[in-house]
Order: structure tokens, then C-alpha cells, then sequence
């Protein structure tokens, strides 16, 4: 092909690796910046701002690890493993408190929590059972908001300010 073609061919190779790249570092650290931590702590935008670009070094570092451990490992095998934790961790909330009535936060905690300690146990511990690791985070994280939302509640769902 000429130099002309590859220069283009390899220039949106690279543009579509970077946007992937930047997508999953910033998508994951402004959810937690922006939902989880300035919940817990209340603080001003420049704080936000301060703890989102903390947040994506953080992150920036735990991907680069993962990266170096997963050295030799396909990518398609790195992509399945990836899917794994929204699998164990947020599907269930997010369909439960779509579509069913008595799901409470308390219920999401559980659930996540649940899911995602029990995937990481059997990943440890259980690889050589009958039950794949991410069947039983996925069922853990069901039982989870069940429990977790029937139960009495101690963990409040935050203040919404309607307008």
C-alpha cells in the first residue's frame, strides 16, 4: 500500500487506541470523584478537581500494573476478565433499581460489596470449582440486594433536591 495510505490507516489506529485509553481512565475516575467522594466529603470545585486528578493518577497506576502483570496474556482474555467486575458489582443494582420497587441503597451496597468479595474469593480460592468465579458474584450480588433491601435499613439513600 502507498505511505500515504498506512500514514492514515496508523493515524486512526492510534487516534481510536487514545480515545479508548482516555475513556477508560476519566469515565471511572469522575464517577468515583464525583458520585462517591464528594458525597462522603463535601468540598468545594477546586477540591473536586484536586481529588478527580489524584483519583486519575490512581487510576493511570492501577492500569498500568494490570498491564505489566497481564504481560502475555491475550487481549481478548484481558477485555473478558475486564467485564467481569461491572458483571459482579453493578449489573444487579442497576437492574434491580430500574425495575424493582423495593430496592433500597442499603440493598446496592450489600449487593456490590457482596458481589464483588465473593468473584474475588472464588478467583483466589474457588478457580478449580464447578460454579465459574463471576456466576457466583453475579448470584451473591443478587442475594445481596434482596437481603440488603428487605432487612431494616441503616444505610440512608442521600437527599435529592428537587427543583
Amino acid at each position: 500500500t502507498p505511505v500515504f495510505a498506512q500514514v492514515l490507516f496508523f493515524g486512526a489506529l492510534l487516534s481510536a487506541i487514545m480515545s479508548t485509553a482516555s475513556g477508560t481512565l476519566l469515565a471511572p475516575s469522575i464517577t468515583l470523584a464525583e458520585n462517591i467522594l464528594r458525597e462522603m466529603f463535601p468540598m468545594t470545585d477546586r477540591q473536586l478537581l484536586l481529588v478527580t486528578r489524584i483519583v486519575v493518577v490512581c487510576f493511570a497506576i492501577a492500569v498500568t500494573s494490570f498491564a505489566l502483570a497481564s504481560q502475555g496474556m491475550p487481549i481478548y482474555e484481558m477485555v473478558g476478565h475486564s467485564y467481569k467486575v461491572p458483571l459482579v458489582g453493578a449489573f444487579i443494582p442497576l437492574v434491580m433499581g430500574l425495575y424493582w420497587k423495593r430496592a433500597t441503597a442499603q440493598g446496592a451496597l450489600v449487593s456490590v460489596l457482596g458481589g464483588l468479595l465473593s468473584w474475588l474469593l472464588m478467583e483466589i480460592y474457588g478457580s478449580e470449582s464447578i460454579w465459574p468465579p463471576q456466576f457466583v458474584g453475579l448470584l451473591v450480588a443478587f442475594a445481596g440486594m434482596i437481603a440488603g433491601s428487605l432487612l431494616p435499613q441503616r444505610v440512608r439513600a442521600p437527599e435529592t433536591v428537587s427543583a
